[in-house]
């Protein structure tokens, strides 16, 4: 990775080149002549572009701008992207753009702000951005966001063009904002700058009634995002096949083959994976969110693999099945393997429209209590069981959750609109029970002890039921060695 330094003067630190362009000489850093500073302004062929196609949610995030303008009559929004994050010293994390911003405008650019601008009919959105690097200043060569240092930005102009706004420098807006009167609510916790310009405009109360309505407005998926979490779930399901493949070379190094594979998947097919990997073989499946994924891969044990790919609009799936490392499983592991495809068979069953979104948790749960009865492993009558929730020691936790543009999505919701409301068409969301005997419980018998099982699919709400956005991965625990046999040749 080369360093951000003065091309002309080497010896420059890093934190001089920090300094604001404005404040060097000739407007540059210092070391850089007046002769090399007006060659690089100029010689540079005219690179706008004209005549660009609108993304392909334009028409969605202008409906979704709508319904936010309809629910704030007369009041200023002001929705943030988010800025970059340090991960050490003078390198970034890759950027992620808040899931409201992404979800009001599909730009995905860091230091972005949507606007909306109260008028008599409602409100003029305006997307706030970066514009191209100035090439009179030296920005473009000499700042470490420079266009030559990270690469072409839109101009605002084309901005316009692609996103279906009108596009302003994001450099004017905070003192705009901070000049501005009236009525505002901000998107807090992605822009510090923003938030400061706004400080004693703005209250927590009515900041989070903005949030909660941006989370409760994603509840139901309209078409754009139901093509996108399905596109989502087709490279996921190549992704698994892609680990299959290779078990043989994850038994000879780690979890981190199998993570790395997957990795691969959502990068050549996605923007990246759309939370972190778990990767969970032998005990490490009974950790709920392991994602270390630095343990051994043994014949004989089962691998927990929950992996999505995130697309390039941002939406994720979110599948897990679990797999005999060998292709086989033994009795004992098919034994609770098929207890939790029973349980989540029953989930899915209860997943359709007019259903209590916890119907699908409460019938995943009675048939893994049936089962633990049936074991031997708690005493009944199963209804004891449930009442006193003494499942959940091997169950330990819900058995689903919405999803979308974050792998939980909706999570400000409303407990009375989301998970004891009701479920619609276009909702989405996962049912994933689990069984997960610990290594070290001693209440149930040692053969069982270190094995864990989930299986978890995304389903969608329909108009007449639910479909499985999923179901090109195999779930029957005898079609997923038939599966494994046919991958591996």
């Amino acid at each position: 990775m080369s360093e951000e330094l003065n091309p002309e003067n080497p010896e420059i630190s890093a934190t001089e080149a920090d300094e604001p362009i404005k404040q060097r000489k000739n407007g540059l850093y210092p070391g850089v002549s007046d002769e090399l500073a007006e060659s690089m302004k100029s010689g540079w062929a005219d690179t706008e572009l004209h005549g660009l196609e609108p993304i392909a949610q334009v028409s969605e995030t202008a409906a979704r701008r709508a319904a936010l303008s309809a629910r704030f009559p007369g009041e200023r929004i002001v929705v943030p992207a988010g800025n970059l994050k340090t991960r050490s010293n003078d390198t970034e994390y890759a950027f992620r753009a808040s899931t409201e911003y992404a979800y009001l405008t599909g730009n995905l650019t860091e230091d972005g702000v949507l606007v909306l601008e109260p008028t008599a009919t409602g409100h003029d959105a305006t997307i706030y951005l970066l514009p191209r690097s100035d090439r009179e200043n030296g920005e473009f060569w000499l700042d470490g966001q420079g266009e030559l240092w990270v690469g072409r930005r839109h101009s605002l102009a084309e901005a316009e063009q692609v996103y279906g706004i009108p596009a302003a420098d994001v450099r004017e807006l905070a003192g705009q904002l901070a000049e501005a009167t009236g009525p505002v609510r901000v998107v807090r916790g992605h822009d510090a700058g923003i938030e400061s310009a706004l400080t004693d405009k703005v209250t927590r109360e009515r900041d989070e009634e903005l949030r909660v309505f941006l989370s409760e407005a994603r509840l139901v998926k309209d078409a754009f995002e139901v093509g996108e979490l399905q596109k989502a779930v087709d490279s996921t399901v190549r992704g698994f096949e892609d680990v299959v493949k290779i078990l043989d070379k994850a038994e000879a190094t780690s979890e981190r083959y199998i993570e790395g594979t997957f990795f691969l998947r959502a990068r050549v097919e996605g923007n990246d994976i759309g939370y972190g990997s778990i990767c969970a073989s032998g005990p490490h499946a009974c950790t709920l969110h392991w994602v270390r994924n630095d343990g051994p891969v043994r014949s004989g044990d089962l691998l927990l693999l929950d992996a999505g790919v995130e697309t390039h609009s941002l939406y994720t799936a979110d599948v897990t099945r679990t797999l005999p490392v060998n292709g086989r499983y033994t009795e004992l592991q098919k034994k609770i393997y098929d207890a939790v495809y029973e349980a989540q068979e029953a989930g899915i069953a209860a997943v359709k429209p007019g259903a209590k979104y916890r119907d699908f948790h409460d019938a995943a749960q009675h048939v893994l209590a049936e089962k633990l009865v049936e074991w031997g492993l708690v005493e009944g009558p199963v209804e004891r069981v449930l009442e006193l929730g003494l499942q959940r020691r091997w169950t330990l936790h819900g058995t689903g959750h919405m999803l979308g543009l974050d792998v939980h999505d909706c999570a400000v919701a409303r407990t009375e609109t989301y998970v004891d409301g009701t479920l619609e068409p276009g909702m989405c969301l996962t049912v994933e029970p689990g069984l997960y005997f610990q290594a070290d419980d001693l209440t149930v018998p040692e053969e069982y002890r270190g094995i864990g099982v989930r299986i978890e699919d995304d389903i969608l709400v329909t108009e007449d039921g639910n479909r499985n956005l999923s179901a090109g991965l195999p779930r029957r625990s005898d079609d997923v060695e038939a599966w494994m046999a046919r991958l591996k040749g």
